[in-house]
């Protein structure tokens, strides 16, 4: 069993819905494991850290037991995942100025961002695979792990935005 740090953000079916009236039965149904923030109303994100067989058991059951007290809440986003070069430092223990001299200044084929800008945002799994291929820095497992599942999370959920008919038509092109 591997020990699994992660956070869950839900939306609540009424955005009006105050999420402290979900706290203890969360805590009763499963969710001892999890520091639970309700700091707006609609909204609850449940940090774990969660004994499990893999990242993603670890995330599904969490997902389970949250869906057992609120039905109908709606995963927003499973976190870490995306980052900026400040998240990404801080989750690697290092300054923000040594992520950037690895990633921005790096001839080595760095990781993509998916948006570049003012900040540029990238996958945390991307990072940590390339900072272990292409730097050989000992990255964590566990946090490898957590990253890459919650990297497919949120991108499941945002695919089911994309219309059916228009599916195909977009892997295809993509690919």
């Amino acid at each position: 069993m591997n020990e699994y740090d992660f956070t869950l953000k839900f939306n609540l079916q009424n955005s009006q819905t105050d999420p402290n009236d979900y706290v203890e039965q969360l805590h009763e149904s499963g969710c001892d494991d999890a520091l639970i923030g309700v700091g707006e109303k609609g909204r609850i994100a449940l940090n774990f850290i969660r004994q499990a067989s893999s990242a993603y058991e670890a995330i599904k059951s969490a997902i389970t037991d949250v869906k057992k007290v609120i039905p109908h809440a709606t995963l927003i986003e499973a976190t870490p995942d995306l980052v900026g070069l400040t998240d990404a430092a801080k989750i690697l223990g290092c300054t923000r100025q040594n992520i950037r001299n690895l990633i921005v200044k790096s001839e080595l084929g760095p990781p993509i961002p998916i948006y570049k800008g003012t900040p540029s945002i990238w996958h945390l799994a991307e990072i940590l695979i390339w900072l272990r291929e292409n730097k050989t820095y000992s990255i964590d497992d566990s946090l490898l792990e957590i990253a890459k599942t919650n990297m497919g999370f949120n991108t499941a959920r945002s695919w089911q935005k994309v219309e059916p008919d228009i599916q195909e038509n977009i892997k295809a092109l993509v690919v």
